[in-house]
């Protein structure tokens, strides 16, 4: 099979998808998921089988199958045992095993809890403008939400949107699972994002959410979240007690 093969048949969205100069099962991954995040296959619908996906892309089972087995790992898809493969939505189960990466120091992961602090809508700033690719000015939407493990409040973070992207965002009860909130009511899907760790000492608006002394150390967790097309749709900074909690990233 040739690996620069840069003109798949046309899938299921009626148009073509380049495969590249990558590996070439990292190519049909890529392929699948623009698909999933496309709208081609919804959550909880069930794939075609392998063979089909195999002639539809021109490469071998082997191929699809390996591309499918990452997908299945980093919870993209679900298996079931006789009856196919199937488009994962945005649960709790996925986010925390693909995006949340802080656990207690008791090692038992969890999915956090929320608690919303404010929404309101302003005009994005310098740093806001330059990290979601707006305009200085253009209207965004900033959340403060506390995040808590074992009812013990541990996380403070403040999450800023493109107001574009998010309509009227402002007006809803927030969910505790931003992620699947986005699927499901703009069609923004995260399917990655990009991390930068620093320590800080806890300023005094922080310190009295999070409970601990102005000046006490914490993880400074600043973080892009992008959409299929490299998109930035939200920046979010989390600050988190280290007293409590770790930053665990297992690497492969």
């Amino acid at each position: 099979m040739d690996a620069t093969r840069t003109e798949p048949k046309a899938g299921r969205t009626g148009s073509r998808d380049p495969l590249g100069f990558r590996p070439l099962y990292q190519q049909v991954k890529n392929v699948l998921v623009k698909r999933i995040v496309d709208g081609a296959w919804q959550p909880g619908e069930a794939l075609p089988n392998e063979f089909e996906i195999a002639a539809d892309l021109g490469v071998s089972q082997g191929t699809i199958r390996k591309a499918l087995n990452e997908l299945e790992i980093e919870k993209f898809l679900v298996r079931r045992q006789g009856k196919g493969t199937y488009v994962a939505s945005h649960d709790e189960a996925r986010i925390l095993f693909q995006f949340f990466k802080l656990i207690p120091d008791s090692n038992t992961s969890e999915f956090p809890e929320s608690r919303i602090l404010g929404v309101e809508v302003i005009a994005a700033d310098a740093q806001t403008s330059a990290v979601l690719g707006l305009r200085i000015g253009t209207r965004a939407v900033k959340i403060e939400r506390l995040r808590s493990l074992a009812g013990a409040v541990c996380m403070f973070e403040r999450i800023h949107l493109p107001r574009s992207l998010f309509p009227g965002i402002e007006k809803l009860n927030l969910p505790n699972n931003l992620y699947e909130l986005y699927r499901r009511d703009f069609t923004v899907t995260v399917v990655r994002a990009s991390e930068k760790l620093k320590a800080v000492a806890a300023k005094r608006h922080a310190s009295r959410h999070l409970g601990v002394a102005v000046g006490a150390p914490l993880l400074a967790v600043n973080r892009t979240a992008f959409a299929n097309n490299d998109q930035p749709v939200e920046w979010r900074m989390s600050l988190c007690r280290t007293d409590m909690m770790h930053y665990w990233s297992d690497l492969r």
